[in-house]
């Protein structure tokens, strides 16, 4: 019967392994480095009762300020209402406000507040302490490489949306003097 060992419930003894043709080796060194990378940000979000969408919403408005939230949502590649569920909190809580755009008033443009601002910072220090650990540990000179490697694992057609943050090389937005 065509199909039937994939509902097969007898138990598999043996482990996922190269020789199924996977670079596992990476793919497990990407699951602990992010659950280490953003375990002290999840310690200082509970503490809020926020989560990593609150972290993303706080990280891209304050690395943009005045974004809209139609640029929001293409950013972060997530549903109108997952979205208004965790801007409604940032907003309540101060953290982030919401004015309407100067050319169009139903565009709603989004800006971090200083306890917004503080929030980001205070989530962003210890990524940023162990990033520069990890740049140290392997070499100053690779940073350029790693850059390189993380951009090439985004989509493509999505590539352009790192190019426009500030302070990226090349982007006149740039706020590196």
């Amino acid at each position: 019967m065509p199909g039937k060992d994939e509902h097969d419930p007898a138990p598999i003894r043996t482990a996922l392994s190269r020789e199924d043709g996977i670079d596992l080796d990476i793919i497990e060194l990407f699951f602990f480095a992010y659950r280490d990378f953003t375990s002290d940000p999840d310690q200082i979000l509970a503490a809020d009762g926020f989560g990593r969408a609150h972290h993303r919403v706080l990280h891209f408005v304050n690395r943009m300020p005045g974004l809209t939230v139609a640029e929001l949502l293409d950013v972060l590649k997530i549903t109108k209402q997952s979205l208004a569920r965790v801007l409604k909190q940032l907003i309540d809580t101060g953290h982030i406000v919401q004015l309407p755009g100067p050319r169009d008033r139903r565009q709603r443009e989004l800006y971090p507040t200083q306890r917004g601002r503080a929030l980001a910072l205070a989530l962003a220090r210890p990524q940023s302490r162990r990033i520069d650990a990890a740049l140290k540990e392997t070499g100053r000179d690779k940073r350029e490489t790693v850059e390189r490697f993380l951009k090439a694992m985004v989509n493509p057609d999505l590539r352009a949306q790192i190019d426009n943050l500030p302070g990226r090389p090349g982007n006149l937005g740039s706020d590196d003097g």
